[in-house]
Protein backbone atom coordinates (compact mmCIF):
# COMPACT_ATOMS: atom_id res chain seq x y z
CA UNK A 1 0.00 0.00 0.00
CA UNK A 2 1.35 3.42 -0.97
CA UNK A 3 1.74 5.71 2.05
CA UNK A 4 -0.16 8.37 0.10
CA UNK A 5 -3.22 6.14 0.24
CA UNK A 6 -3.10 5.62 4.00
CA UNK A 7 -5.93 7.31 5.92
CA UNK A 8 -5.52 5.72 9.34
CA UNK A 9 -3.85 3.16 11.54
CA UNK A 10 -5.24 0.60 13.99
CA UNK A 11 -4.37 1.57 17.57
CA UNK A 12 -6.74 -0.49 19.72
CA UNK A 13 -10.35 -1.36 20.43
CA UNK A 14 -12.20 -4.63 20.27
CA UNK A 15 -13.99 -6.77 17.71
CA UNK A 16 -16.86 -4.71 16.35
CA UNK A 17 -15.30 -1.48 17.66
CA UNK A 18 -11.78 -1.15 16.34
CA UNK A 19 -10.08 2.18 17.15
CA UNK A 20 -8.18 3.87 14.33
CA UNK A 21 -6.10 7.03 14.47
CA UNK A 22 -6.91 9.20 11.47
CA UNK A 23 -4.02 10.44 9.37
CA UNK A 24 -3.93 14.23 9.38
CA UNK A 25 -5.96 15.71 6.53
CA UNK A 26 -7.80 12.47 5.70
CA UNK A 27 -11.18 13.89 6.69
CA UNK A 28 -12.89 10.65 7.68
CA UNK A 29 -16.72 10.68 7.80
CA UNK A 30 -19.39 8.61 9.49
CA UNK A 31 -20.14 5.75 7.10
CA UNK A 32 -16.76 5.76 5.34
CA UNK A 33 -15.60 2.36 4.07
CA UNK A 34 -11.98 1.44 4.78
CA UNK A 35 -9.80 -1.49 3.76
CA UNK A 36 -7.29 -3.41 5.85
CA UNK A 37 -5.06 -5.56 3.65
CA UNK A 38 -4.15 -8.89 5.18
CA UNK A 39 -2.23 -11.89 3.90
CA UNK A 40 -4.33 -13.49 1.17
CA UNK A 41 -7.43 -11.39 1.94
CA UNK A 42 -8.61 -7.99 2.99
CA UNK A 43 -11.18 -6.63 5.41
CA UNK A 44 -13.79 -4.01 4.54
CA UNK A 45 -14.60 -1.90 7.59
CA UNK A 46 -16.93 1.03 8.22
CA UNK A 47 -16.62 4.11 10.40
CA UNK A 48 -19.49 4.45 12.87
CA UNK A 49 -18.12 7.00 15.37
CA UNK A 50 -15.60 9.83 15.42
CA UNK A 51 -14.02 11.55 18.43
CA UNK A 52 -11.02 13.71 19.30
CA UNK A 53 -7.80 12.37 20.75
CA UNK A 54 -4.84 14.25 22.20
CA UNK A 55 -1.54 13.69 23.96
CA UNK A 56 -2.14 16.86 26.00
CA UNK A 57 -4.18 16.83 29.20
CA UNK A 58 -7.52 18.68 29.16
CA UNK A 59 -6.41 21.49 31.46
CA UNK A 60 -3.32 22.14 29.35
CA UNK A 61 -5.47 22.20 26.19
CA UNK A 62 -7.77 24.76 27.80
CA UNK A 63 -4.80 26.92 28.77
CA UNK A 64 -3.34 26.76 25.25
CA UNK A 65 -6.71 27.60 23.76
CA UNK A 66 -7.00 30.63 26.05
CA UNK A 67 -3.56 31.83 25.02
CA UNK A 68 -4.51 31.54 21.39
CA UNK A 69 -7.95 33.16 21.73
CA UNK A 70 -7.06 35.99 24.05
CA UNK A 71 -3.45 36.78 23.11
CA UNK A 72 -3.04 35.34 19.63
CA UNK A 73 -0.24 33.01 20.70
CA UNK A 74 0.38 30.51 17.89
CA UNK A 75 0.85 26.75 18.06
CA UNK A 76 4.50 27.06 17.13
CA UNK A 77 5.84 25.37 20.28
CA UNK A 78 4.23 21.99 19.41
CA UNK A 79 3.21 19.98 16.34
CA UNK A 80 -0.61 20.07 16.13
CA UNK A 81 -0.95 17.12 13.72
CA UNK A 82 1.15 14.94 15.98
CA UNK A 83 -0.31 15.91 19.33
CA UNK A 84 -4.01 16.37 18.46
CA UNK A 85 -5.86 14.00 16.15
CA UNK A 86 -9.14 12.27 15.36
CA UNK A 87 -9.98 8.73 16.46
CA UNK A 88 -12.45 6.67 14.44
CA UNK A 89 -14.31 3.64 15.69
CA UNK A 90 -14.85 1.13 12.90
CA UNK A 91 -16.54 -2.24 12.55
CA UNK A 92 -15.65 -5.08 10.15
CA UNK A 93 -18.26 -5.70 7.45
CA UNK A 94 -16.76 -8.41 5.28
CA UNK A 95 -13.61 -10.39 4.60
CA UNK A 96 -12.82 -10.80 0.90
CA UNK A 97 -10.69 -13.63 -0.41
CA UNK A 98 -9.63 -14.10 -4.02
CA UNK A 99 -11.41 -10.94 -5.09
CA UNK A 100 -14.96 -12.30 -5.03
CA UNK A 101 -15.32 -14.72 -2.10
CA UNK A 102 -17.18 -12.87 0.66
CA UNK A 103 -17.03 -14.16 4.24
CA UNK A 104 -18.46 -12.91 7.50
CA UNK A 105 -15.45 -11.49 9.38
CA UNK A 106 -14.47 -13.29 12.58
CA UNK A 107 -11.20 -11.52 13.32
CA UNK A 108 -9.83 -8.01 13.68
CA UNK A 109 -7.30 -6.24 11.47
CA UNK A 110 -3.68 -6.56 12.59
CA UNK A 111 -2.55 -4.18 15.31
CA UNK A 112 -0.93 -1.03 13.88
CA UNK A 113 -2.12 -2.07 10.40
CA UNK A 114 -2.47 0.87 8.05
CA UNK A 115 -5.85 1.38 6.38
CA UNK A 116 -6.89 2.96 3.09
CA UNK A 117 -10.24 4.00 1.62
CA UNK A 118 -12.23 1.41 -0.33
CA UNK A 119 -12.06 1.51 -4.14
CA UNK A 120 -14.31 0.12 -6.86
CA UNK A 121 -11.71 -2.59 -7.47
CA UNK A 122 -12.26 -3.91 -3.95
CA UNK A 123 -15.93 -4.44 -4.71
CA UNK A 124 -15.67 -6.80 -7.68
CA UNK A 125 -17.79 -9.30 -5.77
CA UNK A 126 -20.81 -7.03 -6.39
CA UNK A 127 -22.13 -8.60 -9.55
CA UNK A 128 -25.37 -8.47 -11.41
CA UNK A 129 -27.37 -11.69 -11.67
CA UNK A 130 -29.76 -12.60 -14.44
CA UNK A 131 -32.88 -11.29 -12.71
CA UNK A 132 -31.24 -8.44 -10.79
CA UNK A 133 -32.59 -4.94 -10.37
CA UNK A 134 -30.37 -1.88 -10.05
CA UNK A 135 -30.76 0.17 -6.86
CA UNK A 136 -27.79 2.53 -6.67
CA UNK A 137 -24.05 2.94 -6.22
CA UNK A 138 -21.90 2.05 -3.24
CA UNK A 139 -21.36 5.07 -1.03
CA UNK A 140 -18.44 5.62 1.33
CA UNK A 141 -19.56 8.35 3.70
CA UNK A 142 -20.73 11.03 1.28
CA UNK A 143 -18.42 9.83 -1.53
CA UNK A 144 -20.07 7.85 -4.34
CA UNK A 145 -18.24 5.06 -6.17
CA UNK A 146 -19.79 5.36 -9.62
CA UNK A 147 -18.25 2.09 -10.86
CA UNK A 148 -19.55 0.04 -7.92
CA UNK A 149 -23.20 -0.70 -8.62
CA UNK A 150 -25.61 -2.47 -6.29
CA UNK A 151 -27.98 -4.97 -7.92
CA UNK A 152 -30.50 -6.99 -5.92
CA UNK A 153 -32.03 -10.33 -6.96
CA UNK A 154 -35.48 -9.09 -7.95
CA UNK A 155 -37.54 -12.25 -7.47
CA UNK A 156 -36.10 -13.04 -4.05
CA UNK A 157 -36.19 -9.47 -2.78
CA UNK A 158 -39.76 -8.65 -3.83
CA UNK A 159 -41.22 -12.03 -2.81
CA UNK A 160 -39.71 -11.68 0.68
CA UNK A 161 -41.04 -8.13 1.10
CA UNK A 162 -39.33 -4.77 1.01
CA UNK A 163 -39.62 -1.99 3.58
CA UNK A 164 -38.58 1.60 2.95
CA UNK A 165 -38.47 3.48 6.27
CA UNK A 166 -37.70 7.21 6.26
CA UNK A 167 -38.91 10.59 7.37
CA UNK A 168 -40.42 13.07 4.94
CA UNK A 169 -38.09 14.61 2.38
CA UNK A 170 -35.41 11.89 2.37
CA UNK A 171 -36.18 10.56 -1.12
CA UNK A 172 -38.73 7.75 -0.67
CA UNK A 173 -40.61 8.57 -3.89
CA UNK A 174 -37.37 8.98 -5.83
CA UNK A 175 -36.25 5.55 -4.60
CA UNK A 176 -39.51 3.82 -5.59
CA UNK A 177 -39.50 5.45 -9.03
CA UNK A 178 -35.87 4.47 -9.56
CA UNK A 179 -36.46 0.83 -8.60
CA UNK A 180 -39.64 0.58 -10.69
CA UNK A 181 -37.85 2.19 -13.65
CA UNK A 182 -35.43 -0.73 -13.59
CA UNK A 183 -38.25 -3.26 -13.25
CA UNK A 184 -40.33 -2.11 -16.23
CA UNK A 185 -39.79 -4.23 -19.30
CA UNK A 186 -38.10 -7.15 -17.56
CA UNK A 187 -41.26 -9.28 -17.38
CA UNK A 188 -39.95 -10.79 -14.13
CA UNK A 189 -41.69 -8.47 -11.66
CA UNK A 190 -45.31 -7.35 -11.68
CA UNK A 191 -46.18 -4.46 -9.40
CA UNK A 192 -49.33 -2.72 -8.16
CA UNK A 193 -48.63 0.86 -7.03
CA UNK A 194 -51.31 2.64 -5.01
CA UNK A 195 -50.34 6.20 -5.90
CA UNK A 196 -51.99 8.52 -3.40
CA UNK A 197 -50.29 11.62 -4.83
CA UNK A 198 -50.38 10.79 -8.56
CA UNK A 199 -46.61 11.25 -8.76
CA UNK A 200 -45.22 8.02 -10.21
CA UNK A 201 -46.70 8.08 -13.70
CA UNK A 202 -45.61 11.68 -14.32
CA UNK A 203 -48.51 13.45 -15.98
CA UNK A 204 -46.86 16.85 -15.89
CA UNK A 205 -43.29 15.94 -14.95
CA UNK A 206 -40.75 13.17 -15.58
CA UNK A 207 -42.20 9.83 -14.52
CA UNK A 208 -42.42 6.14 -15.31
CA UNK A 209 -44.35 6.99 -18.48
CA UNK A 210 -41.00 8.10 -19.96
CA UNK A 211 -39.48 4.63 -19.76
CA UNK A 212 -38.66 3.29 -23.26
CA UNK A 213 -40.56 0.10 -22.42
CA UNK A 214 -43.63 1.82 -20.96
CA UNK A 215 -45.91 0.85 -23.86
CA UNK A 216 -45.72 -2.83 -22.95
CA UNK A 217 -44.38 -2.73 -19.38
CA UNK A 218 -46.51 -0.04 -17.71
CA UNK A 219 -50.25 0.46 -17.15
CA UNK A 220 -51.85 3.57 -15.68
CA UNK A 221 -55.38 3.87 -14.28
CA UNK A 222 -56.87 7.22 -13.29
CA UNK A 223 -60.45 8.33 -12.58
CA UNK A 224 -60.03 11.69 -14.32
CA UNK A 225 -59.10 12.52 -17.92
CA UNK A 226 -56.88 9.54 -18.75
CA UNK A 227 -53.98 10.61 -21.00
CA UNK A 228 -53.32 8.68 -24.23
CA UNK A 229 -52.50 5.07 -23.46
CA UNK A 230 -54.01 5.19 -19.96
CA UNK A 231 -57.28 3.67 -18.71
CA UNK A 232 -60.09 5.20 -16.71
CA UNK A 233 -60.17 3.77 -13.20
CA UNK A 234 -63.67 2.42 -12.66
CA UNK A 235 -64.55 -0.55 -10.46
CA UNK A 236 -68.02 -2.01 -10.45
CA UNK A 237 -69.53 -2.48 -7.00
CA UNK A 238 -70.16 -6.12 -7.87
CA UNK A 239 -66.41 -6.70 -7.29
CA UNK A 240 -66.71 -5.60 -3.66
CA UNK A 241 -67.14 -8.27 -0.97
CA UNK A 242 -67.57 -7.88 2.80
CA UNK A 243 -64.08 -9.20 3.53
CA UNK A 244 -62.55 -6.34 1.55
CA UNK A 245 -63.45 -4.03 4.44
CA UNK A 246 -61.66 -6.15 7.05
CA UNK A 247 -58.73 -4.41 8.66
CA UNK A 248 -59.68 -1.12 6.97
CA UNK A 249 -63.16 -0.01 8.04
CA UNK A 250 -64.15 -0.43 11.67
CA UNK A 251 -67.57 -2.13 11.51
CA UNK A 252 -69.16 -3.51 14.67
CA UNK A 253 -69.90 -7.22 14.86
CA UNK A 254 -73.62 -6.62 14.15
CA UNK A 255 -72.82 -4.38 11.20
CA UNK A 256 -70.39 -6.85 9.68
CA UNK A 257 -72.86 -9.69 10.06
CA UNK A 258 -75.39 -7.55 8.20
CA UNK A 259 -72.91 -7.15 5.34
CA UNK A 260 -72.42 -10.91 5.20
CA UNK A 261 -76.16 -11.51 5.25
CA UNK A 262 -76.75 -9.27 2.25
CA UNK A 263 -73.82 -10.76 0.35
CA UNK A 264 -74.93 -14.32 1.05
CA UNK A 265 -78.54 -13.65 0.03
CA UNK A 266 -78.06 -11.34 -2.96
CA UNK A 267 -74.66 -12.23 -4.37
CA UNK A 268 -72.92 -9.70 -6.63
CA UNK A 269 -75.59 -7.02 -6.36
CA UNK A 270 -75.61 -7.02 -2.57
CA UNK A 271 -73.91 -3.67 -1.98
CA UNK A 272 -76.04 -1.67 -4.43
CA UNK A 273 -79.23 -3.14 -2.98
CA UNK A 274 -78.06 -2.53 0.57
CA UNK A 275 -77.29 1.13 -0.14
CA UNK A 276 -80.67 1.73 -1.83
CA UNK A 277 -82.74 -0.05 0.82
CA UNK A 278 -84.56 1.97 3.45
CA UNK A 279 -83.17 1.16 6.91
CA UNK A 280 -86.70 0.31 8.07
CA UNK A 281 -87.04 -2.50 5.48
CA UNK A 282 -83.68 -4.22 5.94
CA UNK A 283 -83.28 -7.98 5.40
CA UNK A 284 -83.61 -10.54 8.22
CA UNK A 285 -84.75 -8.11 10.89
CA UNK A 286 -81.53 -6.14 10.75
CA UNK A 287 -82.05 -3.19 13.09
CA UNK A 288 -82.77 0.11 11.38
CA UNK A 289 -80.01 1.74 13.45
CA UNK A 290 -77.53 -0.89 12.27
CA UNK A 291 -78.57 -0.46 8.65
CA UNK A 292 -78.41 3.33 8.91
CA UNK A 293 -74.93 3.21 10.44
CA UNK A 294 -73.69 0.92 7.65
CA UNK A 295 -75.05 3.21 4.96
CA UNK A 296 -73.47 6.27 6.55
CA UNK A 297 -70.07 4.56 6.70
CA UNK A 298 -70.36 3.36 3.11
CA UNK A 299 -71.28 6.83 1.89
CA UNK A 300 -68.29 8.28 3.71
CA UNK A 301 -65.74 5.58 2.82
CA UNK A 302 -66.72 4.85 -0.79
CA UNK A 303 -68.08 8.28 -1.65
CA UNK A 304 -71.48 6.85 -2.57
CA UNK A 305 -74.68 8.83 -2.93
CA UNK A 306 -77.85 9.08 -5.02
CA UNK A 307 -78.42 11.19 -8.10
CA UNK A 308 -81.66 12.95 -9.02
CA UNK A 309 -83.03 9.71 -10.48
CA UNK A 310 -82.36 7.76 -7.28
CA UNK A 311 -79.42 5.82 -8.75
CA UNK A 312 -76.35 4.96 -6.70
CA UNK A 313 -73.38 7.06 -7.85
CA UNK A 314 -69.79 7.68 -6.74
CA UNK A 315 -68.72 11.28 -6.16
CA UNK A 316 -65.16 10.52 -7.31
CA UNK A 317 -66.38 8.40 -10.25
CA UNK A 318 -64.36 5.33 -9.28
CA UNK A 319 -67.08 2.97 -8.00
CA UNK A 320 -69.92 2.26 -10.42
CA UNK A 321 -73.23 0.50 -9.72
CA UNK A 322 -74.33 0.03 -13.33
CA UNK A 323 -72.36 -0.69 -16.51
CA UNK A 324 -68.76 0.38 -15.88
CA UNK A 325 -65.77 -1.39 -14.37
CA UNK A 326 -66.86 -5.03 -14.68
CA UNK A 327 -63.44 -6.18 -15.99
CA UNK A 328 -61.12 -3.66 -14.33
CA UNK A 329 -59.94 -5.91 -11.49
CA UNK A 330 -59.34 -8.88 -13.78
CA UNK A 331 -57.53 -6.65 -16.29
CA UNK A 332 -55.18 -5.30 -13.60
CA UNK A 333 -54.45 -8.77 -12.20
CA UNK A 334 -53.73 -10.05 -15.72
CA UNK A 335 -51.32 -7.17 -16.36
CA UNK A 336 -49.48 -7.88 -13.10
CA UNK A 337 -49.25 -11.54 -14.12
CA UNK A 338 -47.69 -10.38 -17.39
CA UNK A 339 -44.95 -8.64 -15.42
CA UNK A 340 -46.20 -5.08 -15.82
CA UNK A 341 -46.03 -2.21 -13.37
CA UNK A 342 -49.61 -1.04 -12.77
CA UNK A 343 -50.15 2.43 -11.28
CA UNK A 344 -53.50 3.34 -9.74
CA UNK A 345 -54.09 7.06 -9.33
CA UNK A 346 -55.92 7.17 -6.00
CA UNK A 347 -55.25 10.85 -5.34
CA UNK A 348 -58.97 11.72 -5.37
CA UNK A 349 -59.88 8.97 -2.92
CA UNK A 350 -59.79 8.94 0.86
CA UNK A 351 -57.39 6.62 2.65
CA UNK A 352 -59.97 3.92 3.26
CA UNK A 353 -61.31 3.86 -0.32
CA UNK A 354 -57.76 3.64 -1.65
CA UNK A 355 -56.96 0.69 0.60
CA UNK A 356 -60.22 -1.07 -0.27
CA UNK A 357 -59.43 -0.84 -3.98
CA UNK A 358 -55.99 -2.23 -3.27
CA UNK A 359 -57.58 -4.92 -1.11
CA UNK A 360 -59.92 -5.98 -3.92
CA UNK A 361 -57.08 -6.32 -6.43
CA UNK A 362 -54.58 -7.84 -3.99
CA UNK A 363 -57.13 -10.43 -2.83
CA UNK A 364 -57.86 -11.50 -6.40
CA UNK A 365 -54.14 -11.65 -7.21
CA UNK A 366 -53.31 -13.62 -4.07
CA UNK A 367 -56.11 -16.12 -4.74
CA UNK A 368 -54.85 -16.68 -8.28
CA UNK A 369 -51.24 -17.15 -7.21
CA UNK A 370 -52.29 -19.61 -4.51
CA UNK A 371 -54.14 -21.51 -7.23
CA UNK A 372 -51.05 -21.50 -9.44
CA UNK A 373 -49.00 -23.02 -6.63
CA UNK A 374 -51.58 -25.79 -6.22
CA UNK A 375 -51.46 -26.59 -9.95
CA UNK A 376 -47.68 -26.30 -10.28
CA UNK A 377 -47.81 -23.19 -12.51
CA UNK A 378 -46.35 -20.73 -10.01
CA UNK A 379 -42.78 -21.14 -11.24
CA UNK A 380 -43.64 -19.61 -14.61
CA UNK A 381 -45.25 -16.52 -13.08
CA UNK A 382 -43.39 -13.28 -12.29
CA UNK A 383 -43.07 -12.26 -8.68
CA UNK A 384 -45.74 -9.70 -7.73
CA UNK A 385 -45.32 -6.82 -5.29
CA UNK A 386 -47.85 -4.34 -3.90
CA UNK A 387 -46.40 -0.89 -3.25
CA UNK A 388 -48.25 0.86 -0.45
CA UNK A 389 -47.41 4.18 1.16
CA UNK A 390 -47.98 4.85 4.86
CA UNK A 391 -48.05 1.12 5.48
CA UNK A 392 -49.06 1.40 9.18
CA UNK A 393 -52.59 2.17 7.92
CA UNK A 394 -53.01 -1.57 7.38
CA UNK A 395 -50.25 -3.38 9.30
CA UNK A 396 -49.77 -1.36 12.50
CA UNK A 397 -50.22 -2.89 15.96
CA UNK A 398 -53.38 -0.89 16.61
CA UNK A 399 -55.01 -1.83 13.30
CA UNK A 400 -54.25 -5.52 13.69
CA UNK A 401 -55.43 -5.52 17.31
CA UNK A 402 -58.78 -3.83 16.58
CA UNK A 403 -59.72 -5.45 13.27
CA UNK A 404 -59.50 -8.73 11.47
CA UNK A 405 -56.45 -9.04 9.25
CA UNK A 406 -56.64 -7.36 5.86
CA UNK A 407 -55.11 -8.96 2.79
CA UNK A 408 -52.03 -6.78 3.33
CA UNK A 409 -51.27 -8.41 6.68
CA UNK A 410 -51.95 -11.85 5.20
CA UNK A 411 -49.50 -11.19 2.38
CA UNK A 412 -46.91 -9.87 4.84
CA UNK A 413 -47.06 -13.18 6.75
CA UNK A 414 -47.67 -15.72 3.96
CA UNK A 415 -47.09 -14.05 0.60
CA UNK A 416 -43.51 -15.21 0.04
CA UNK A 417 -44.75 -18.80 -0.33
CA UNK A 418 -46.80 -17.69 -3.33
CA UNK A 419 -44.43 -15.10 -4.89
CA UNK A 420 -46.57 -12.18 -3.72
CA UNK A 421 -44.89 -9.52 -1.60
CA UNK A 422 -45.34 -6.08 -0.11
CA UNK A 423 -43.20 -3.01 -0.70
CA UNK A 424 -44.13 -1.07 2.42
CA UNK A 425 -43.22 2.62 2.72
CA UNK A 426 -43.42 4.11 6.20
CA UNK A 427 -42.29 6.91 8.47
CA UNK A 428 -43.26 4.95 11.60
CA UNK A 429 -41.51 1.60 11.79
CA UNK A 430 -42.08 1.36 15.54
CA UNK A 431 -45.86 0.90 15.24
CA UNK A 432 -45.56 -2.21 13.05
CA UNK A 433 -45.53 -5.55 14.93
CA UNK A 434 -42.16 -7.25 15.23
CA UNK A 435 -43.55 -10.43 13.67
CA UNK A 436 -44.31 -8.52 10.47
CA UNK A 437 -41.05 -6.54 10.59
CA UNK A 438 -39.18 -9.84 10.82
CA UNK A 439 -40.81 -10.94 7.57
CA UNK A 440 -39.66 -7.78 5.76
CA UNK A 441 -36.38 -9.33 4.72
CA UNK A 442 -35.06 -6.35 2.77
CA UNK A 443 -35.02 -2.84 4.22
CA UNK A 444 -33.78 0.13 2.25
CA UNK A 445 -33.20 2.60 5.06
CA UNK A 446 -33.25 6.32 4.31
CA UNK A 447 -32.50 9.12 6.77
CA UNK A 448 -34.45 9.33 10.02
CA UNK A 449 -33.96 11.83 12.86
CA UNK A 450 -36.41 10.12 15.24
CA UNK A 451 -34.48 7.92 17.68
CA UNK A 452 -37.45 5.66 18.46
CA UNK A 453 -37.87 4.87 14.76
CA UNK A 454 -34.15 4.26 14.27
CA UNK A 455 -34.18 1.80 17.16
CA UNK A 456 -37.11 -0.12 15.63
CA UNK A 457 -35.30 -0.26 12.28
CA UNK A 458 -32.04 -1.41 13.87
CA UNK A 459 -33.75 -4.12 15.94
CA UNK A 460 -35.43 -5.64 12.87
CA UNK A 461 -32.53 -5.37 10.41
CA UNK A 462 -31.14 -8.42 8.62
CA UNK A 463 -27.59 -7.43 9.62
CA UNK A 464 -26.23 -6.11 12.90
CA UNK A 465 -26.80 -2.34 12.82
CA UNK A 466 -26.43 -1.83 16.55
CA UNK A 467 -23.63 0.72 15.99
CA UNK A 468 -25.36 2.51 13.11
CA UNK A 469 -27.66 4.84 14.99
CA UNK A 470 -25.58 7.93 14.13
CA UNK A 471 -25.04 6.63 10.61
CA UNK A 472 -28.79 6.42 9.93
CA UNK A 473 -29.43 9.80 11.52
CA UNK A 474 -26.79 11.41 9.30
CA UNK A 475 -28.09 10.04 5.99
CA UNK A 476 -28.70 12.87 3.55
CA UNK A 477 -31.40 12.92 0.86
CA UNK A 478 -30.89 10.02 -1.55
CA UNK A 479 -28.45 8.21 0.76
CA UNK A 480 -29.51 4.81 2.07
CA UNK A 481 -28.41 1.63 3.80
CA UNK A 482 -29.60 -1.67 2.35
CA UNK A 483 -29.94 -4.45 4.90
CA UNK A 484 -31.16 -7.74 3.49
CA UNK A 485 -30.71 -11.48 3.70
CA UNK A 486 -29.73 -11.22 0.03
CA UNK A 487 -26.67 -8.98 0.46
CA UNK A 488 -23.40 -9.99 2.18
CA UNK A 489 -23.40 -6.98 4.52
CA UNK A 490 -25.37 -3.82 5.17
CA UNK A 491 -24.58 -1.78 2.07
CA UNK A 492 -24.37 2.01 2.07
CA UNK A 493 -25.71 3.26 -1.26
CA UNK A 494 -26.49 6.45 -3.12
CA UNK A 495 -29.79 6.33 -5.02
CA UNK A 496 -29.54 8.04 -8.42
CA UNK A 497 -31.76 11.02 -9.08
CA UNK A 498 -34.75 9.80 -11.04
CA UNK A 499 -34.69 12.79 -13.39
CA UNK A 500 -31.16 11.76 -14.41
CA UNK A 501 -32.43 8.34 -15.44
CA UNK A 502 -35.23 9.85 -17.49
CA UNK A 503 -33.06 12.54 -19.01
CA UNK A 504 -30.38 10.10 -20.07
CA UNK A 505 -27.63 12.08 -18.36
CA UNK A 506 -25.83 8.92 -17.28
CA UNK A 507 -22.84 7.98 -19.40
CA UNK A 508 -24.11 4.49 -20.20
CA UNK A 509 -27.27 2.43 -20.09
CA UNK A 510 -26.07 0.12 -17.36
CA UNK A 511 -29.03 0.93 -15.14
CA UNK A 512 -31.38 -0.89 -17.51
CA UNK A 513 -32.18 -4.53 -16.84
CA UNK A 514 -31.35 -6.28 -20.09
CA UNK A 515 -32.02 -9.82 -18.99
Amino acid sequence: MDDLDVVGQVVGGSFGSVVVRQKSGSGLEIGDLMVSEEQGSFLILQVFELEYGSQIQDRMQQMMSGSNLEHGVSDAFYEPEFVNYVLAKIKPLARIRGGDEVKVPKSMPSFFNKLRMVTSGDLRFLHRGRDSVFVGHIRSGSKVLEDAEVWLPAEDVFAHHVMIPATTGRGKSNLVKTVMWNVIGTGRVGALILDAHDEYYGRHAPGLKDHPGADTGLAYYTPTDPPPGATRLAINLQAVRPEHFEGIVNFSEAQFQALRTYHWKLGEGWLTTMMLTSPDTAEDKIAASTMGAIQRKMRLVLGLGRDEKGRLVSKHEVFDSETKGFTTVDDIVRQIEEGRVVILDTSRLGDEAELIIGNIIASRLFEKYKGYKATGELGSKPVATIVIEEAPRVISKDVLASNNDSIYATIAREGRKFKVGLTAITQLTSVIPRTILANMNTKIILGNEMKQEREAIIQSAAQDLSEDDKNIASLDKGEAIITSIFVPFAMPVKIPLFEDLVGGTRKSERVKVLG
